[in-house]
């Protein structure tokens, strides 16, 4: 049976890589009062130090520069397949003994995998740090796979798969977005995979994959909580200096990269499950790593304007203006190692058609495209984003989070500490220029979540 923790970390991955219904605060918001301390080992690990000595807890999360976006074409679903064996153990710990340990202790610990990344994280009694440096360390290179334990994971896999994606209209809409709108990029291979290829997936593909991504110079190590560097690096260098390096990793992720979007594209998914219409937009856009100076905060805050809270200018159109929606939202991923997505999602109020919500959507769009944005909004939002980067500083995890997702997706810490000030710099002007350049219809995929009433209708009659 699948360990409850197991659950949770593809659960974390999907907030990452899909729309919860509203502009979310980035991986690069954080703003520390306190400067994170920063160094490399000699084989390449990076790792950063953030102190935060409110509560007698550590946080360790280490980053590997390897998700789903980097699989071998035909095996999808590797990269989160092998955050599941992970747990299986080395020779030195064997299976369940480094999670045994940590409950025992009184921690938490969880995984996740993401299109750009793979991360495995504890939160411990601080005096227990170094014990989980020795099991993190220990498993970076110490792994053992057994088909006896390699299959059944498969198949937990799967079964998470029909949980998290066959049985639910509203991911496997999602599915078909990211499908369509890249048309070469991997980002449009599902993070999960797709259940024909997993099903494939075996214990050379693991371990192929392992030896492959798993070393010292594609991982970050990043250490927060009530902890101080000086203390920190004897540890890290205790415990990780003898890995050594793997030269075959290159510097720099290649990967196949998006022609210029030349038309809209539209997805219908039809389920006699679906109890919610929805439309749902994505625009294919620069990442925070991928644009030019400004256009990320840009879109950032323009996100913020269409679709956060009560103001929003999708919600008032579509919800407060005019009855046509019980929710209507919009985000922005910008932490992405490679051009990302803009995404809009609308909830119709029933007999309202799909025509009459687009029309209001694109009509939002015209006005911020050709009509710079009243100062009063700019402010506000401006003031809300920033705020939650502040707020957000009170949760020692939230900050590993978003210091890891950001360093290994291309940015630096001064990309992360300087978001706040972007922001703040961002004009109405560049706010319409977003709008304009990047809201394009010829960028965009439109997906229509419908309920199946025929397929509905015949299993009525099969009961009657």
């Amino acid at each position: 049976m699948m360990p409850s923790h197991r659950f949770a970390a593809f659960a974390f991955a999907a907030l990452l890589s899909t729309f919860a219904g509203a502009a979310g605060v980035s991986a690069q918001t954080s703003a520390s009062t306190t400067q994170p301390a920063s160094f490399t080992l000699d084989n390449g690990l990076q790792v950063v130090v953030i102190p935060d000595h409110r509560t007698p807890v550590v946080t360790q999360m280490i980053w590997y520069k390897v998700g789903s976006a980097d699989e071998t074409p035909g095996k999808s679903g590797l990269a989160h397949f092998l955050e599941h064996l992970m747990f299986k153990g080395t020779e030195k710990h064997p299976a369940g003994e480094f999670s045994q340990t940590v409950l025992k202790i009184g921690g938490n610990e969880n995984a996740f995998t993401s299109y750009d990344y793979t991360g495995y994280f504890q939160r411990v009694p601080r005096d227990q740090l170094p014990r989980m440096m020795e099991f993190e360390a220990d498993r970076m290179t110490g792994l053992i796979l057994k088909d006896e334990n390699v299959l059944p994971e498969r198949d937990v896999v799967l079964e998470e798969f029909n949980m998290r994606v066959a049985n639910n209209p509203d991911a496997r809409l999602t599915e078909q977005i990211m499908a369509a709108l890249y048309l070469n990029h991997p980002y449009g291979r599902p993070v999960i995979g797709w259940r024909q290829e997993i099903e494939k997936l075996d214990r050379e593909d693991a371990l192929a994959f392992y030896k492959r991504f798993y070393a010292p110079n594609n991982a970050t190590l990043v250490i927060a909580g009530d902890v101080e560097a000086k203390d920190v690096r004897p540890l890290v260098e205790k415990y990780y200096a003898a890995i050594p390096a793997q030269p075959a990793i290159p510097a720099k992720r290649i990967r196949p990269q998006e022609p210029t979007p030349a038309a809209p594209r539209t997805v219908t998914l039809s389920d006699p499950r679906v109890e919610q219409t929805s439309v749902r937009r994505y625009y294919l856009v620069p990442s925070s790593t991928t644009a030019a100076s400004g256009e990320s905060p840009a879109l950032d805050v323009l996100a913020q304007l269409m679709g956060t809270g009560s103001n929003s200018y999708l919600y008032r159109a579509l919800v407060i203006d005019r009855p046509l929606a019980v929710s209507a939202g919009a985000g922005y991923q910008g932490t992405s190692l490679d051009p990302t997505q803009f995404q809009i999602s609308v909830s119709p109020k029933p007999g309202v058609e799909f025509a009459d919500v687009e029309k209001a959507i694109d009509e939002v769009i015209a006005d911020l495209a050709t009509n710079p944005v009243r100062a009063e909004d700019l402010e506000r939002v401006k003031t809300q984003l920033i705020a939650e980067a502040v707020y957000a500083q009170d949760n020692q995890a939230t900050m590993a989070r978003w210091y890891g997702g950001a360093l290994t997706s291309g940015l630096s810490i001064e990309d992360i500490r300087s978001w706040p000030d972007r922001i703040r710099a961002v004009t109405a002007e560049q706010v319409r220029e977003a709008a304009a350049k990047w809201l394009d219809k010829k960028r965009s995929v439109t997906g229509y979540l419908i309920k199946d009433t025929t397929t509905a209708s015949k299993r009525e009659e099969k009961r009657s």
